[in-house]
């Protein structure tokens, strides 16, 4: 028996086997990020990152009263994953089951997000002059997909009719907010949260304060139509700006939405 060959084997296999384990572990944290990317739990899944970067450099320090602080977080912290995610496990756990763990958006080109503005913005511009009330977010990094599920499911392409149709006074849609994720009308009808700010004029209505309590727990950009005067109004950052032009509000949607400035010439 050739022993030689024989380790020379066992070898191959253990570091085929290594790689394979590592392989595993990176595709399963890769499948925590994509499901939890959706939803708020994001900034929690940051905020363990940072705990373990911290107990790593306390060990590293020789920080000992440190170094326990972090043992008993980390100790008792997996109970409260399981809490706080119960419902993001839940969700992935569904997707997984339906196949669509790993769904992506189409890229679009820069024609298709200008024709996605011009849509938008034509949407907005009709129920602005005819006083119809309305309130559309727009998902950005922060995910929206618990507030998402509070609405009636979508998946519909954006074009200025159906926008308009959705919000047509009523229609079984037209109360609450319709959510935009990616270039995709994920849901309508959805329930947001009211801010409680002290700054908001007692003047606006519901759909102003939902649009910017959404601004105060996420980075999504907001627009609002009233009903009352026809006036458009966005917020993002917690801010809220009222009565703005057509021409600045399709600016700012270019901005937020896309990440990218309008060309005057490209402004009618």
């Amino acid at each position: 028996m050739n022993f030689g060959s024989f380790f020379e084997n066992f070898n191959t296999v253990k570091l085929i086997t290594s790689v394979l384990d590592l392989v595993i572990v990176w595709y399963v944290i890769y499948l925590l990020i994509t499901v939890f990317k959706g939803t708020k739990a994001i900034q929690l899944l940051k905020g363990i990152i940072v705990i373990v970067i911290g107990r790593w450099v306390s060990a590293a320090l020789d920080l000992t009263t440190t170094a326990r602080l972090f043992d008993m977080v980390i100790q008792w912290g997996f109970l409260a994953i399981i809490v706080i995610f119960q419902p993001e496990i839940r969700r992935a756990l569904e997707q997984l089951g339906r196949g669509n763990l790993f769904r992506r958006y189409t890229a679009s080109t820069s024609a298709d997000q200008q024709k996605l503005i011009k849509s938008v913005s034509g949407a907005v511009q009709y129920m602005a002059k005819r006083r119809i009330g309305a309130l559309i977010v727009f998902e950005k990094k922060t995910g929206l997909q618990d507030y998402i599920e509070t609405g009636i499911p979508m998946d519909s392409d954006i074009s200025q009719e159906l926008l308009t149709n959705v919000f047509i006074p009523n229609t079984p849609l037209h109360d609450g907010a319709m959510i935009i994720q990616g270039t995709k009308i994920a849901s309508a009808a959805c329930y947001l949260p009211l801010s409680d700010s002290s700054k908001i004029s007692k003047s606006l209505g519901t759909r102003h304060r939902a649009a910017v309590g959404i601004s105060e727990v996420s980075d999504a950009f907001t627009a609002v139509v009233s009903e009352e005067t026809g006036s458009i109004s966005i917020t993002f950052d917690g801010k809220l700006r009222k009565d703005i032009s057509l021409e600045v509000f399709e600016e700012l949607l270019a901005e937020h939405w896309f990440d990218t400035r309008l060309q005057k010439k490209g402004v009618n």
